[in-house]
């Protein structure tokens, strides 16, 4: 079940490969992510010493009243990925060009999980060129439907 997403991702970015990786969350986060609170929006994977962190990513507090004042919505988390995934995140952060984002969070049973990609950003020309095969794509569709 998918908990939240990261809508324009497609939109702005060509996707080069796709990971899935664990969260290491609060138990009050996973309760606000159940409930549909949090963004993706400008969210990012960074590595670093040898582990993978979520940077940007808001998830609000679940209840505002019960929450610590130490909290913060914006804080880094972690992501559980094994070693080879970690070193091929690593060598292609490393090239020019690519960028690593989470596309989602979604849950599968009591764990809570992200699809992280590695992303080449796409140019205005790109985007326009996708948004025209999808709109010929939907017209076809249209037309083949009212047959």
């Amino acid at each position: 079940m998918i908990l939240v997403e990261y809508k324009k991702a497609l939109l702005k970015f060509a996707l080069v490969e796709t990971f899935s990786a664990g969260l290491e969350l609060l138990g009050s986060e996973v309760k606000a992510l159940r409930n549909k609170l949090g963004s993706l929006d400008g969210a990012r994977v960074v590595v670093r010493g040898g582990e993978a962190f979520v940077v940007g990513m808001t998830i609000p507090p679940y209840q505002v009243a019960n929450t610590s004042k130490t909290y913060d919505p914006e804080r880094a988390r972690r992501l559980l990925l094994t070693k080879k995934e970690l070193t091929t995140l690593l060598t292609e952060e490393a090239k020019k060009g690519l960028t690593i984002i989470p596309l989602e969070v979604y849950s599968t049973g009591r764990l809570v999980k992200a699809r992280i990609a590695i992303v080449r950003g796409k140019g205005k020309a790109d985007r326009r060129e996708d948004l025209k095969k999808r709109d010929a794509s939907r017209e076809t569709a249209r037309v083949l439907k009212n047959r």
